[in-house]
């Protein structure tokens, strides 16, 4: 599968890493353009790319966001996501690291609404980029594996996310709607920034 990646931060160039070693294609990008990637991707070897925002998001099969959440510029024009899994590993961070009050809503939620057209999934923003990198482990049973949760509208897109999940060598827990699953897996809430395993993590959420 071809993977477009927005964002070449610490989550961004980790997932990289994860989404290669299970044998698919990335194409990475960042605000400051493909030129300033070239060490990156030679790191990340044959199977990676540098583009343009944009076109990271047009290459990609499935594409996932890891901007500042609070900089919707940094996005891909919606065009080139339409119909596409977008996997929202955002948070709703300001800039002095306070977390934004949406009210009812969730950052996903209003990734969605700045996105009309893609299938947006919330994954890979609970989960510490040093625990991605640590914490692959496939030969073990899902229940013992660390979790990332996952939230979403369109159950065969969460689906897909979570396959692509167990092939990094993670197990995927499902927590429900981009509303309601959204709200566990927002900063401060309980899941958020926890190294744990998916049988830990059910028994969180039957509470």
């Amino acid at each position: 599968m071809k993977i477009g990646i927005i964002g070449a931060g610490k989550i961004g160039v980790t997932v990289a890493q994860l989404f290669i070693k299970a044998g698919h294609q990335v194409a990475i990008s960042n605000s400051r353009g493909p030129e300033s990637l070239k060490n990156i991707v030679k790191k990340l070897g044959d199977n990676a790319v540098a583009l343009d925002v944009n076109d990271a998001a047009a290459f990609g099969d499935m594409v996932l966001l890891a901007v500042p959440w609070i900089k919707p510029e940094a996005l891909p024009d919606p065009k080139n996501l339409k119909d596409k899994i977008v996997i929202d590993a955002m948070n709703p961070y300001q800039t002095n690291g306070e977390v934004v009050d949406l009210g009812e809503s969730t950052s996903s939620e209003e990734t969605a609404k700045r996105l009309p057209g893609a299938q947006i999934v919330k994954a890979f923003n609970t989960i510490h980029f040093t625990h991605l990198a640590n914490g692959p482990h496939k030969e073990l049973p899902l229940q013992e594996r660390r979790a990332i949760f996952y939230a979403g509208d369109d159950e065969a897109a969460k689906a897909k996310v979570s396959r692509l999940i167990e092939e990094i060598g993670f197990g995927g827990i499902n927590t429900g709607t981009l509303h309601n699953g959204g709200k566990l897996q927002q900063p401060n809430a309980e899941l958020y920034n926890k190294e744990i395993t998916c049988g830990e993590a059910l028994e969180i959420l039957k509470r």
